[in-house]
């Protein structure tokens, strides 16, 4: 069979062949499609077939070399290849720089912000520490003035301004023995020619039994003194001694002291410890007090140690100034830190009208007597209010030309109440002689108002 014949037997025995005009250009599109797709497979016969083989034995090197289109093809690819290559490296450094400078940015962004937020932070403390410098400026300016004196310092004054005052009291028993006891008390120096202001119970005895006082100081040195004037209801007496050139304390403000201030006490406890100093602070304010020898006096309460002794002694402020007059101290057992003292402010014009008149002067004078037996338990029993009951009355007093009469109960004088006796005495220190007030008075059921102008107490009718 020649080539042609076999050509033609192909066609006839493949449908697909027969479609083709020419048996040709099939050859050469099959042969071009093999190339491309096979053009490296090399396939052995495995027999004598009258049908041709389905591949074709690829071509000689000589024919694979020559083909330009593949190479061209080829190089085109690798160019490609390659310009992928850098569009991807400058979209990646470009996306790698924008990245970097993305977050260098908000680097810096936070650093800013932790930055202010620091500056911010060390402003507002450093605010703080200035606010808190003035305070504590201010509060040593307020709680440690400029004057204020170190307790030491304080005790050194007081050596020169606080004495101790003793009396040798003698007395005779139902059987006519006498027997002497010795009463010891303080007191300051309130001025340079010997003027001494004390308590009255301190030289009541010497007072009434005309004993001799004597007045001891810090150095020693003893002296006869003699009393200028008393006054029983607030407790205060003033005696004089034959001395110059001595310390007087200087009197303070006892209205401008508050609970928590510190005060200083000396004097001589028990007659045997002279010159005694105890610390203690204001524990209170406005303590109506009564005492064995007085009438209730306003005092106010401090917790430094007050025992005998130290009564009339000086209770020095911060600023070595006299705030108080030590006058009593709770005397039940058991009991600690309760001392009283009178304070200087009421203490400074009775000073100076006893000097002065020998009495203190100006004080209202109502004329009449008390009933201290009537109290809550009498008004509840006869369904009467509480207040003074007027046991009697003065003939030529004030009160009898106001219309008082015995077994009247005043309840107010003026603007203040009266529930009590005592609270009447102290109500009457509102007042001076000469004022003119109403006096509330329940009397028989009924409730009075009567006008009372008081008269002046003097040493004859008080």
């Amino acid at each position: 069979m020649d080539e042609q014949d076999g050509r033609h037997s192909y066609r006839e025995n493949n449908p697909v062949a027969g479609r083709h005009e020419s048996a040709e250009p099939d050859v050469e599109f099959r042969s071009a499609y093999r190339r491309e797709v096979y053009s490296d497979a090399h396939y052995e016969p495995a027999g004598e077939s009258t049908v041709p083989p389905r591949y074709y034995t690829p071509p000689e090197k000589s024919q694979r070399e020559n083909r330009p289109n593949r190479q061209k093809r080829s190089g085109g690819r690798a160019a490609g290849v390659i310009c992928a290559v850098l569009a991807a490296g400058l979209l990646g450094g470009t996306c790698g720089a924008g990245l970097c400078g993305y977050r260098f940015n908000n680097q810096m962004t936070s650093l800013e912000q932790r930055l202010n937020e620091y500056e911010s932070a060390l402003q507002e403390t450093r605010e703080a520490a200035e606010r808190s410098l003035a305070d504590a400026e201010h509060a040593a300016a307020v709680r440690l003035p400029e004057n204020t004196l170190l307790p030491s310092e304080i005790y050194s004054l007081a050596t020169r301004q606080v004495v101790g005052i003793r009396t040798e009291v003698t007395m005779t028993n139902f059987f006519g023995m006498t027997s002497s006891r010795a009463v010891s008390g303080s007191g300051f120096i309130i001025s340079e020619d010997g003027y001494i202001l004390t308590n009255y119970h301190v030289v009541e005895d010497a007072y009434s039994g005309h004993f001799d006082i004597e007045v001891i100081t810090y150095d020693g040195t003893k002296y006869s003194a003699s009393i200028v004037g008393v006054e029983p209801a607030n407790d205060i007496a003033v005696l004089k001694i034959d001395a110059d050139g001595l310390t007087p304390a200087k009197l303070g403000d006892s209205d401008g002291l508050r609970v928590g201030d510190m005060v200083y006490a000396v004097g001589n406890p028990l007659g045997e410890l002279e010159f005694s100093m105890s610390t203690g602070y204001v524990s209170a304010l406005d303590r109506v007090i009564n005492t064995q020898e007085s009438e209730s006096i306003n005092m106010f309460q401090i917790d430094a140690a007050v025992n005998e002794g130290n009564s009339g002694g000086p209770l020095y402020a911060s600023d070595g100034s006299v705030v108080g007059i030590v006058t009593a101290k709770y005397s039940s057992s058991g009991v600690e830190g309760l001392g009283f003292a009178i304070p200087v402010n009421d203490v400074r014009t009775i000073a100076d009208d006893l000097i002065n008149k020998g009495y203190v002067t100006g004080k209202a004078y109502m004329g009449v007597s008390l009933d201290n037996r009537y109290n809550s338990m009498y008004s509840q029993y006869y369904g009467m209010p509480l207040g003074a009951y007027i046991a009697g009355v003065t003939p030529g007093s004030a009160a009898e030309k106001a219309g008082i009469q015995a077994g009247d109960i005043i309840t107010a004088v003026g603007d203040y109440p009266v529930n009590a006796y005592d609270e009447l005495k102290l109500v009457l220190r509102h007042f001076s002689a000469n004022d003119t007030t109403e006096v509330s008075v329940y009397r028989s059921g009924a409730e009075l108002k009567l006008t009372i102008t008081f008269d002046e107490a003097t040493p004859e009718n008080s």
